[in-house]
């Protein structure tokens, strides 16, 4: 069983957190019940210190990472079986633990994905006791195909207001197959900041979402009744994600307590009321009618 809110780990190794101070969000999560932790291997630096963070309260958290692409100097082909096992053994070692509780494989093309070796790689990982399941990191037609496919227990896809096709298209073939969903991106990368106000690499990430945001023509606090401003767009967005029951956990990333402290408190408001959920989804469905050219697919 995972809580309702996950912590992404990205921004603690992209935007290169200080140790202590990840130490203590961490740590803080854990208490306040959180108990899923997202990584990757590609996040440089957020394994190693989540491993000495919070690696003597293991048993506490569920824990998640990703592979697939080249690591550091790690030998083999990006999606090779050498690879996949040789990031799946430094995971371990960075991570200070003798099991990862999900790998999923990270964002692999669908031909990749279909040839089969890399999933294999992950199987043979958790044969060994390695990894407790096996999942896929991804959207649209990838992500549907691996939701599908027997070894595959776990998915990670995009589910925000603003990147809403995997709702449609992933989520029904995971409550087919009884497969895990942990929503990344809830909060679309906060698509209502101005991009200047966007730090380091997510000013590309939120580039696509805040274009998005800016078609859809959504008032937050006429939606929610209100909270306005800011606290209205996070409130909006975090709920309406929360707001498909096939969505186990929302993987948050933050390097703020406060901000921490702040989704703990949203997620704990519940769903979005069914009507609330559907002026989101018809307000999507008009943009994508109105601006065809705009590329409303699952964001990888």
């Amino acid at each position: 069983m995972v809580s309702r809110i996950g912590f992404g780990a990205a921004p603690i190794g992209l935007l290169e957190t200080e140790r202590a101070e990840a130490t203590r969000l961490l740590n803080l999560l854990l208490d306040r019940g959180v108990n899923l932790v997202d990584t990757a291997a590609g996040y440089r630096g957020s394994e190693e210190t989540i491993g000495a963070a919070i690696s003597h309260r293991r048993d506490e958290f569920v824990l998640v990472s990703k592979c697939g692409y080249a690591v550091g100097d790690l030998a083999g082909e990006p999606w090779s079986a050498q690879l996949v096992a040789a990031t799946i053994d430094r995971s371990l070692r960075l991570l200070q633990t003798d099991r990862l509780d999900v790998m999923l494989l990270h964002s692999c093309p669908l031909e990749t994905l279909r040839e089969g070796t890399a999933l294999g790689a992950l199987v043979r990982a958790r044969e060994q006791g390695k990894i407790r399941f096996a999942g896929y990191s991804g959207d649209n037609e990838a992500a549907e195909w691996a939701a599908a496919h027997p070894e595959i227990a776990v998915i990670q896809t995009s589910v925000n207001i603003v990147d809403q096709v995997n709702i449609d298209r992933v989520l029904p073939v995971c409550r087919a197959h009884d497969v895990g969903v942990m929503a990344k991106r809830p909060i679309a990368n906060a698509a209502w900041k101005d991009l200047a106000e966007q730090r380091g690499t997510y000013a590309t990430y939120a580039k696509p979402y805040t274009e998005r945001l800016a078609l859809l023509g959504l008032d937050p606090s006429a939606i929610l009744r209100g909270a306005s401003g800011r606290a209205a767009w996070l409130e909006l967005a975090m709920r309406f994600t929360l707001s498909f029951p096939e969505v186990a956990t929302a993987i948050v990333g933050t390097t703020s307590l406060a901000n921490a402290e702040a989704n703990i408190a949203l997620a704990a408001k519940g769903p979005l009321a069914p009507e609330q959920v559907a002026a989101v989804r018809d307000a999507f469905a008009a943009a994508r009618r109105l601006h065809p050219a705009q590329d409303w697919s699952g964001q990888t």
